[in-house]
């Protein structure tokens, strides 16, 4: 029978797990609670220097509560490494500017703005950017003589040591990603539900219920909602920064529009009396691919080469399908004067298409799979640098080109930075002219309020002082209450210290910042005289810096991520429409009998690729923003997933095209050309004038309905290729008329993008 006891540490468990996913915010501040608090008691009673004790204390709560490395042990250690690395160099150039205020301020200029900038380069620097801030931050603020330099150095370096030996044995950190396993439940239930779907359509005595397709269809579609919540949730990660980490984004949009695929390609209420192997091929392979794919999810590390194997022969059941798709054609010609039934070719090649557009969506998932595993076993400078694997470019040229990517007027990461950079500069110009005693506390109220738009800077802002008003009182009270027994503080200070790491997380940026107000009250009168004094300073500072962060945050980008992401959706949309555009030009280019066009990278498909990072940088932050959203977190997920949507269909269109290997013949399809040209510019358009209504919030295009008459004369113009004189179609007419398809699934998005945009827009 269980004690009330156990009943009521079994309900604080499950309240933590509800609040703190993975208790990942748990972890770190149990760490920090013994860590702290043991550094802090041998620097300043053992060795009996207070500034090795400052030092200790800070770094052990920088590195250990304000980061949190991914990996294997040996890559987290690395990195904690070259953080302490860090540290060592920020200290000593800080204590070397601090006493001249002009020089002070423009070193935090430049150091800021290089040390949040440079989280765009890999998501190793992007995770440190605090910790990195708060080693320049902690000295620049505290005035000293060159002789304390070794003794800040030794506390940093103390700091170091124990956070290492913290993470590596106590309560170590699993080495998957939180969303690892739910992409990988998608993966499994989607191809479960191939196989389920595959088996009926076979039309076999033992073909599953229509029933039960349906259920492994929900099961399905509850995975992938279970993931795009999951990621939705997920505190701010650098994601869409490294290379492993903008996969993972990649891979929950593209899971996400792979189970659309999958639902609409799933079969009717009756099996059809055709039946195409090949296709039922494709979605079996299709199947073994999104297994290993879940394989290569659950672990990383392990060799990829039966994902590998499977992707190949998942390659070579789509080639045969798109060989074969040709006798699936009616081949009868039309009775004389009777109308050439063009919607009849259409249909004959729905179900192989379906089946090469799931191929094409399954590989596109499993080789971002197999990209971001082969990122997390890279080498330890090209994870810190960014460079992504097998790329032709070093480490340095590979970080300067994702640098270059962001300086741009439009990027949220520059827009962030420069924020903040300014927001520091002003701080310690204002400490140092009002003559604070805690000009360190100034600049971290700055950096810890300062938030991507006014408001919600100004929301933080109301929050820090209220928490810190409250964590005064309670420590002016815990003061008085103590008197003169001050070794009851070194009691109370771990405690403080794991419930000021645990409340942002689970409670609230209030809480936290009245628990780690208290934190400060008794680290500073441990040893000392209690004084309540300490707690009226540090509301003071607190004030001059949340000050300094309402006012950079009006001046500077006060709109904040909902302005950017507006922006980022528009040019991802035009990029990817022109993507679009320019992969259809360039099957245009291998249907007539001329010469080939030359087998080059499109720049329309890497301009739509950098587009897409940003808009993933936008939208993180738009999560990351609190407050109110001005439009339905579903609709803005819509509209961030049909940019994959559309993206998937430019590549697909390339990708046929790049696989074809017929030899070229003569026939005319120069009104095929025209056909194909004329659905790409409207599919497109239609695109571009969304785009320009997500910026200037005007009225929403029309979704374009199905064109009947465009695919008569497309199927009208390729008679000879459908019905030569030997009988069977060509391969090109048939990837024209896919071409088709692919342009129409572009456009079968657009009613469900115009219902995302349409709702909270202003009139």
């Amino acid at each position: 029978m269980q004690t009330p006891g156990h009943i009521r540490r079994g309900q604080l468990l499950a309240w933590l797990r509800t609040h703190d996913p993975e208790l990942a915010a748990t972890r770190r501040a149990a760490r920090t609670a013994l860590v702290m608090p043991a550094l802090f008691a041998f620097c300043s009673q053992v060795l009996h220097s207070p500034t090795m004790a400052t030092f200790a204390a800070f770094g052990s709560f920088s590195m250990l509560l304000l980061v949190d490395f991914t990996g294997p042990m040996v890559q987290r250690l690395r990195a904690h490494l070259g953080l302490a690395m860090a540290w060592a160099v920020l200290i000593c150039l800080s204590t070397l500017v601090a006493d001249e205020t002009w020089l002070a301020v423009i070193t935090t200029v430049v150091v800021g703005f290089l040390v949040l900038f440079s989280g765009v380069v890999s998501s190793v620097l992007a995770e440190a950017t605090t910790a990195l801030l708060l080693a320049f931050v902690l000295p620049v603020a505290s005035p000293a003589p060159l002789s304390q330099l070794p003794e800040r150095l030794a506390g940093a370096g103390l700091a170091s040591v124990g956070a290492m030996l913290a993470i590596s044995l106590l309560w170590p950190r699993p080495a998957t990603d939180p969303l690892g396993p739910h992409a990988a439940r998608v993966c499994r239930a989607a191809a479960a539900q191939l196989r389920a779907d595959t088996h009926r359509l076979s039309g076999e005595p033992d073909a599953p219920s229509i029933r039960q397709c349906m259920d492994t269809a929900d099961q399905t579609v509850a995975a992938a909602a279970d993931l795009r919540t999951a990621f939705d949730a997920t505190p701010y990660r650098p994601t869409g920064l490294s290379t492993s980490s903008r996969a993972l984004v990649r891979l929950v949009d593209e899971l996400t529009w792979l189970s659309t695929i999958v639902a609409e390609s799933g079969p009717p209420h009756r099996v059809p009396s055709a039946c195409d192997p090949e296709a039922h091929a494709v979605r079996r392979g299709a199947a073994a691919v999104l297994d290993r794919t879940a394989d290569l999810l659950d672990a990383p590390y392990d060799a990829p080469t039966a994902l590998r194997t499977a992707a190949v022969d998942l390659h070579a059941a789509m080639t045969a399908m798109e060989r074969s798709a040709t006798t699936r054609l009616p081949m009868q010609p039309p009775e004389p004067g009777a109308e050439w039934e063009s919607h009849s070719f259409i249909e004959a090649l729905d179900l192989s298409f379906r089946a090469q557009e799931l191929g094409f969506a399954t590989l596109q998932v499993a080789n971002n799979v197999d990209l971001a595993a082969a990122a997390q076993r890279r080498s330890w400078p090209d994870q810190l640098l960014g460079r992504e694997p097998g790329a032709l470019t070093g480490p340095l040229a590979s970080a300067r080109e994702r640098a270059a990517a962001h300086l741009r007027p439009n990027s949220v990461w520059l827009h962030n930075s420069l924020r903040g950079t300014v927001g520091l500069g002003v701080a310690v110009a204002l400490a140092d002219l009002t003559s604070v005693q805690h000009s360190f506390w100034v600049l971290l109220g700055t950096l810890s309020v300062l938030r991507s738009n006014a408001l919600n800077t100004g929301q933080n802002a109301a929050r820090a002082l209220g928490g810190t008003i409250a964590g005064s009182l309670i420590g002016a009270g815990l003061l008085h209450l103590i008197g003169h027994h001050g070794t009851l503080l070194w009691f109370l200070l771990p405690l403080a210290v794991l419930i000021a790491g645990i409340a942002p997380s689970v409670i609230s940026f209030a809480a936290g910042q009245a628990a780690f107000t208290i934190t400060l009250v008794i680290m500073f009168n441990i040893g000392q005289n209690p004084d309540w004094h300490i707690a009226l300073l540090r509301i003071q500072d607190i004030g001059i810096g949340c000050a300094v962060s309402v006012l950079v945050g009006l001046f500077f980008w006060p709109r904040g991520a909902a302005a950017a992401v507006d922006q980022a959706l528009a040019e991802a949309y035009a990029d990817s429409a022109r993507y679009l555009a320019g992969a259809v030009d360039y099957a245009v280019g291998l249907c007539g009998s001329g010469p080939a066009p030359a087998d080059t990278p499109l720049p329309e498909k890497s301009q739509a690729a950098a587009a897409a990072r940003r808009l993933d940088d936008a939208f993180r932050s738009y999560l990351a923003e609190r407050g109110p959203k001005r439009m339905p977190l579903a609709d803005m997920t819509t509209l961030v997933t049909g940019v994959v949507g559309l993206r998937l269909a430019a590549d697909a269109v390339l990708g046929l095209w790049r696989r074809g290997s017929e030899q070229p013949i003569e026939a005319d399809r120069a009104e095929a050309r025209l056909v194909l040209l004329e659905v790409a510019g409207r599919v497109s358009g239609w695109y571009r004038d969304l785009a320009i209504s997500l910026v200037r919030h005007t009225s929403l295009p029309d979704p374009l309905p199905r064109d009947p008459a465009a695919e008569a004369r497309l199927v009208d113009a390729l008679r000879r290729d459908l019905r030569d004189e030997s009988g069977p179609a060509t391969a090109t007419a048939v990837r024209i008329v896919w071409t088709v398809d692919h342009l129409g699934v572009a456009r079968r998005l657009q009613p469900t993008l115009a219902a995302a945009a349409t709702p909270g827009r202003p009139s």
